[in-house]
């Protein structure tokens, strides 16, 4: 059995750069850009290609996660492809048999989890650089710009490796709310969004009943690396037990509930999944109800 190249599902600067020209890594930026909502129903989302260009670290491709690496079929944003689809995508941006991928953005690290997720979800070795871009720029490490590059070496697609249980569909979500079905349910929006005080991008403000609030970017600190261990399993610790299990994981479109599965992977939890279509998709559908307040 191949070693594998990376520590784990995160990664520092310094290892970073002590294995950048290895052959077997890639490096991917997985910036997209979502703006904050000024009214309810105000969905405004881009691609961060036109970020990557500007400033990102050398040998990086940008992974767009509102074009291919999405499916747009879905009646939601940000769905995740197929995994023939994926893995199809993934080989354009060099990622082949054999490949291991490392994901950074400048955007918090929400969207490099969003990447880490779906990679691993196929079987695809991967990581997230803590602290994102612009730890990589604060330790003096060189940054490239411009959108003039190689051409992406040619690749045998990945074979995927489907891992179902990471994911969570609308409803198995049902049933856990319901309490039919054993579970738990955390949304992963900060605190405005879980209790409605703030504009939500979807129709309806709320949070899904029977679920807890645990904000992805709390589990950050304040220059977006992941919290210290210790602090990582206090803060999750004031919401889950070992006896809320399994965990599913949702957000407003499957991205920060992406951080905060990172965030209990690092502490060892093997028993999440994500809810991919999450708010956007639950809050269309009148029939679904939402509860606001904490």
């Amino acid at each position: 059995m191949t070693t594998s190249l990376l520590p784990g599902p995160l990664v520092d600067d310094t290892w970073l750069a002590a294995h950048l020209d290895d052959p077997r890594l890639v490096v991917l930026d997985a910036t997209a850009l979502l703006s904050s909502p000024r009214e309810d129903g105000d969905y405004r989302s881009a691609s961060g290609r036109g970020t990557w260009a500007e400033r990102h670290l050398s040998g990086s491709w940008h992974a767009d996660l509102t074009g291919d690496l999405s499916d747009h079929d879905a009646p939601y944003q940000f769905a995740v492809p197929s995994p023939e689809a994926l893995a199809a995508a993934l080989a354009r941006l060099g990622v082949g048999e054999g490949s291991e991928v490392v994901s950074y953005d400048s955007g918090g690290g929400i969207w490099a989890a969003r990447l880490w997720w779906m990679l691993r979800a196929i079987g695809v070795p991967a990581a997230v650089l803590d602290g994102g871009l612009e730890a990589w720029e604060t330790a003096g490490h060189p940054l490239a710009s411009g959108d003039d590059t190689d051409p992406v070496p040619a690749v045998r697609p990945v074979t995927p490796v489907v891992r179902p249980d990471l994911w969570a569909g609308i409803e198995d979500v049902a049933a856990i709310s319901r309490g039919e079905r054993p579970g738990t349910l955390v949304c992963a929006l900060p605190a405005g969004g879980y209790d409605g005080s703030a504009p939500t991008r979807y129709s309806r403000r709320g949070h899904i009943p029977a679920s807890r609030s645990l904000p992805g970017r709390g589990l950050l600190d304040a220059s977006g690396h992941v919290l210290p261990a210790d602090e990582l399993a206090a803060r999750i610790g004031a919401v889950l037990d070992t006896d809320d299990s399994p965990v599913v994981l949702y957000c407003g479109g499957g991205i920060s509930a992406a951080g905060a599965a990172l965030a209990l992977t690092l502490l060892g939890r093997t028993d999440v999944s994500v809810y991919d279509g999450s708010l956007e998709e639950w809050s269309k559908d009148l029939a679904r109800p939402l509860e606001l307040g904490s």
